[in-house]
This record gives structure tokens, sequence and C-alpha cells, in this order.
């Protein structure tokens, strides 16, 4: 897979020629990213579901806190009815700084995670679902026909979240651009891949990668400071760790983002942090970087931000990865 995050700050009408530019790009998934102070993902897949044609589109990724599992459910399947079976399922825990401005940060977890992709599995193919766990439903279904399979990536960086997409899940879209990130993640993928589900395909391990790309390496990384502000504010204390990250700055960090004072908690981001959480330089810089994850990683989604310039970052990521594969 050659993935592509797309963040909906932008209009709706500029996503959608963004998707379109990718997929003539070559791109063969666009995961529309979710927070609750951004545009509707959902809104913008139904969008490019009309202007598209073969590029598999889906939610990257949502969580099952502000959306009730079965909504959502409804929700994945409309765009695989949309988009003549083109859906697939980006799904995980949240961004504990935007869930903490709605009062879910606590309950966060991978319990709410597995049960709702479950839900939805059964509830696309035509079952009737009665649920009490870390949600209810009660004889719950959707009134019309979903095209399946639609695929489920599950969105996560701790260890046993790791481990339980390999289990129960299509892939993993790990939060990560280091290669030594990757490194860790499949350690874990290849755990979870001993007790893996008889029944499932080929389990893919998808590198969820920040990515900004110029022909000037110094504006792609002065590009990647917002983006790399939210990775740090989220990551877990044995990442921070393992880049030598200061955890207090990044707790500063995610204090600004929750209060929405961005540019302080862009302008806190330190050159470590954005080698640490970005692929970000020029084509070859780029390449050099994807090629590193890829010993590890099988696939790549490239994320937030592309680049100082959106339009040209998608073709030079696109040829990036292309180089990081010869």
């Amino acid at each position: 897979m050659l993935g592509i995050e797309l963040t909906p700050e932008h209009p709706l009408d500029r996503l959608v020629d963004l998707g379109t530019a990718a997929e003539t790009a070559g791109y063969d998934t666009v995961f529309v990213s979710s927070h609750y102070n951004n545009r509707s993902p959902f809104a913008v897949l139904s969008r490019l579901a009309a202007a598209t044609d073969e590029i598999r589109l889906g939610p990257g990724v949502v969580n099952p806190l502000e959306r009730h599992p079965v909504t959502l459910a409804g929700e994945v399947a409309t765009v695989a009815e949309a988009s003549d079976g083109r859906a697939v399922f980006g799904i995980g825990p949240g961004d504990p700084s935007t869930l903490g401005n709605l009062g879910l940060a606590d309950d966060r977890g991978l319990r709410p995670v597995l049960e709702a992709f479950k839900v939805a599995q059964r509830l696309w193919d035509g079952e009737r679902v009665t649920h009490d766990g870390t949600f209810e439903a009660t004889d719950a279904g959707l009134n019309f026909d979903v095209p399946t399979p639609i695929p489920t990536y599950v969105g996560g960086e701790g260890p046993h979240m790791c481990k339980m997409a390999a289990k129960h899940a299509d892939g993993l879209l790990y939060n990560g651009s280091h290669p030594a990130d990757l490194e860790w993640a499949r350690e874990q993928v290849a755990d979870g891949l001993d007790d893996r589900l008889d029944g499932l395909g080929a389990f893919d391990l998808a590198a969820y990668a920040s990515v900004s790309v110029a022909d000037d390496g110094e504006a792609a990384r002065e590009a990647a400071r917002p983006p790399v502000a939210f990775i740090a504010a989220g990551s877990p204390p044995p990442v921070l760790k393992r880049h030598g990250i200061d955890a207090d700055r990044a707790d500063d960090i995610g204090a600004a983002i929750s209060a929405g004072d961005f540019s302080d908690a862009f302008d806190r981001v330190t050159p470590a942090m954005i080698d640490a959480f970005c692929a970000a330089g020029t084509v070859d810089e780029v390449a050099d970087r994807l090629a590193a994850v890829l010993e590890y990683a099988d696939s790549v989604v490239v994320g937030s931000p592309l680049g100082p310039d959106l339009d040209a970052a998608i073709d030079l990521a696109a040829e990036a990865h292309e180089r990081a594969q010869e």
C-alpha cells in the first residue's frame, strides 16, 4: 500500500482536488483524519467517492468515543456503498489532546477499539447485534446492504494495541516515521501474529509516517512543526525516551494544543522532535528515510504535513516512495 493522509483543515473542494491528484499520482488509499475541530472526515470521503474511480477511501483514524460505534459502522458502510466497495476502516483510540477537550481522554483504550470494529464487521455482514461492553447496543442493524469486505486498520502505537491489531485486524497504522520505531513495532506485531485468528488474510504493518518534502529541505522541516507537535504531545514516555525527547517539553506542547494555543505549541517543537517524528527534507532525504522505514514496515501512508506546497508534495512524496523501493 502507498497511502496518503488528508487532513480536513482545508475546505472540501480543496480536499477533493488533493484526493484526485493523489489518485493520479499513483496512491492506492486515501485516509482522511478525524478531529472534532476539523471538518467531518465522512463529508470529505463522500465527496471523494464521487470524484475518484479506483483509490480506496476511509477515515484515518476515527475513534469509538466521539460517535457511537454502531453509528460509526453505518458511516463507514455508507462510504463503501458510495465508492462501490472501495472503503477501508481506520480506527484507533483517538488523539488525547483533542479528546481531553471533550472529557473523553480517560476513556481511551484497547477494548473500545476492538469491540467497535468487531461489532462493525458483524453489522456489515447483515447481522443484528446486541452488545454489552464498553458500549451498549440492542438488536441494532443496518437497513442496507454493505459492499464487503472492508479492510480494518487499527491506529495505535502501544504494545498491546500493536499485538491486538496483528491478531484481529487487517493492518496496523503505526504512527511513526523513524526506523527505530518501526523496528520496535515489527517486534510487537510478530508477537501478535503468533495468535492471529484463522481466516484472516495477510497482515499489513503500515508506517503512518509524517512526511514533509520539498525542493527546499529547510522549508520542508519548518512545515513539519504542526504535525510533529501533535505527535510529540501524544507519544508515550517509552517513545520519547527512545529518541531522547524531553517528556516535560512534550507535556507542555500537549497543554498548549489543548488550550488552543497552537502557535506556542508549534514554537516548542525542537529539531530533535522533527528528526524523530517526521521524514522531512528533499526528495532524496525523504527517500532515504522511507527506505530505512521499509526495512521493517510492509507499506507506507504519507501523512501531514506532506510539505510546504501540498500540490507539489503529493507528487514529490510519491517520487520519494518510488526511489525508496529501488
